[in-house]
């Protein structure tokens, strides 16, 4: 049986999602490093093909949502923290009817 090759629309899919995840991952290195400054962007932007005011957006997207990552992570636990205690304090209050 000769191989027929990939289902149809496989192929596109895979390599959306690879572009997907490339793009996020080269926005993240030309980003930090137009912060580190070692490079001019303009240098970036020559050498990775991408046009500089891209450079540029991605860098003050960083820049504007780097506080999230410091904030954004204790209020998540303490509304996990509470979810899961008012499943426990239900599942105590059942049991307790459930004795009596």
């Amino acid at each position: 049986m000769r191989w027929a090759g990939w289902p149809h629309g496989w192929r596109r899919t895979r390599d959306r999602y690879l572009a997907i995840v490339l793009l996020a991952e080269l926005a993240a290195v030309l980003s930090l490093a137009a912060i580190k400054g070692d490079r001019t962007v303009a240098e970036l932007a020559s050498t990775y093909g991408v046009h500089p005011n891209q450079i540029y957006a991605w860098k003050k997207q960083l820049l504007d949502g780097a506080a999230g990552v410091f904030e954004g992570g204790a209020a998540s636990e303490d509304a996990a923290s509470t979810a899961r205690f008012d499943l426990l304090y239900r599942q105590i209050g059942q049991l307790k009817v459930e004795n009596d």
